[in-house]
């Protein structure tokens, strides 16, 4: 099967194993000693990527990337496998900044890479953690506006390394929260960024904000 056949959700995982400290790339566990608001000394057990530039505020972006199509604004989306909840995911396009990058200049690089297009960063978010319970992991979400117009976005040409295999489609934004309804139903997991966002978007609607 060729990288251009095949699908996010062919992927499987085979096995599952403790990984030990000293051999982990990306993460690493850690115990932090702390205070409560009653001085009370506690414990706190997390992880942390390895990854963070020192330079940088953030490990990485989230890209909000709007297709401006006659029908109407549609969000850029992703399928890509997840070993850690063995399940293709429905995701925006994201990644890793690299050092002296702006959240902005990571954005508009890891769309290309991923997706092929480009696109102009309209708004960067204030700093946001993933899940600050269990690691110390933020980004930035970047809205980025992709004119479909134009002769770069009619071509699309991904720059996508050897173990990425990304699927890449969009859904209007109007019926994006019944969209994540049925995907789930198909057998998708839905990334956070992307439930929130159609949550929002929900709730805007039927509270007419």
């Amino acid at each position: 099967m060729s990288k251009s056949s095949s699908k996010a959700s062919d992927a499987k995982v085979i096995s599952t194993e403790p990984l030990m400290i000293k051999d982990a790339r990306w993460t690493k566990l850690v115990l932090t000693t702390y205070k409560d608001p009653l001085g009370k000394e506690r414990t706190w057990e997390h992880a942390e990527r390895a990854t963070r530039p020192k330079d940088s505020p953030i490990d990485g972006v989230g890209i909000v990337a709007i297709l401006q199509k006659p029908s109407g604004p549609e969000l850029l989306l992703q399928k890509q496998f997840r070993p850690p909840v063995d399940k293709a995911v429905i995701e925006i396009p994201a990644g890793l900044v690299d050092a002296g990058e702006s959240a902005a200049e990571s954005a508009v690089r890891e769309l290309r890479e991923e997706t092929g297009y480009h696109g102009v960063v309209s708004e960067v978010s204030p700093v946001m953690f993933n899940d600050p319970g269990f690691c110390n992991t933020n980004l930035n979400m970047v809205h980025v506006t992709v004119d479909m117009s134009l002769p770069e976005n009619q071509t699309l040409k991904p720059e996508l390394e050897d173990n990425e295999f990304i699927e890449v489609f969009s859904l209007p934004l109007t019926g994006l929260y019944g969209e994540c309804k049925r995907l789930e139903a198909e057998g998708y997991a839905i990334d956070a960024r992307v439930g929130t966002l159609a949550e929002g978007i929900e709730i805007a609607r039927r509270w007419k904000l």
